[in-house]
């Protein structure tokens, strides 16, 4: 299981980013007026599971909501990621459908 404490927010890159076994997973994003643009969806080969995905997209959206700003995802992962989990559709922003 993945820990919170390990996903950092690279500010500089512009990417939130999670350790595994020596690989680095990432999402890409750009943010602008209190909307954070989910752009891109990197996990490595050896590490790449649903499971794993989910747990890391959870993780960053806690984070995310923690701030309390909108999220408009830009990449097929993501988007699908909100429709499963519907929670997740109130942090997009007004006019924004998944």
């Amino acid at each position: 299981m993945i820990d919170a404490a390990e996903l950092v927010d690279n500010d500089f890159l512009r990417q939130f980013e999670l350790k595994v076994e020596d690989e680095l997973a990432k999402i890409e994003y750009s943010l602008q007026d209190r909307k954070i643009f989910l752009t891109k969806l990197i996990i490595p080969e050896c590490i790449n599971s649903e499971v794993f995905e989910t747990n890391f997209l959870t993780l960053v959206f806690e984070n995310i909501s923690e701030r309390n700003i909108s999220v408009v995802p830009t990449s097929p992962e993501i988007a699908k990621f909100i429709r499963k989990n519907r929670k997740y559709k109130k942090m997009l922003p007004v006019g924004i459908r998944i």
